[in-house]
């Protein structure tokens, strides 16, 4: 490819460089996986940067996701149920999933329903801030239900600015 983006077709390495030398440019590779390879002739310093700053673009807009842990049992106390109740809420207006997590010990094995229910009254409880991402599953002594936050809407300034 030449330095403007047109094709320039096949041609031999030496004549490639020539041009290029000729151009003050660099001949770069652009696609060496291809069959012929593909080179570009262009600033190569530009290039570097370009890759960097595009590299730096796609980090700051990749987001980290934290998942926090609740553990809970099926026979909770009331009030025990809200104070857990409130750190699930607070996970998921911070932003985070959180996975929810009932652990059952002996006699409480053989009675799945009542961990399933507890879950579903939390999902219900929590439902402004949160949905139900993976449902209850019965993990060995454990049942695990995963929380993930709903997507936060864009603050009302910046939609009333694009509206103008």
């Amino acid at each position: 490819m030449g330095p403007n983006g047109e094709q320039v077709g096949i041609v031999r390495i030496d004549d490639a460089l020539r041009l290029a030398q000729e151009a003050d440019l660099d001949l770069v590779e652009v696609a060496p996986q291809a069959r012929p390879p593909v080179c570009k002739l262009m600033d190569y310093g530009k290039f570097k940067y370009e890759s960097a700053q595009k590299a730096r673009e796609a980090r700051r807009n990749q987001q980290l996701t934290v998942i926090k842990e609740q553990k809970l049992r099926p026979k909770i106390d009331p009030h025990d149920y809200e104070t857990k109740k409130g750190h699930v809420s607070r996970f998921l207006s911070h932003g985070n999933k959180v996975k929810v997590t009932i652990m059952f010990r002996g006699r409480e094995q053989s009675r799945p329903e009542l961990g399933y229910r507890l879950l579903q009254r939390l999902a219900d409880d929590v439902a402004e801030l949160g949905f139900v991402e993976t449902a209850p599953k019965q993990d060995g002594r454990n049942m695990v239900m995963v929380l993930a936050p709903h997507k936060k809407a864009r603050p009302k300034s910046a939609a009333k600015a694009e509206s103008e």
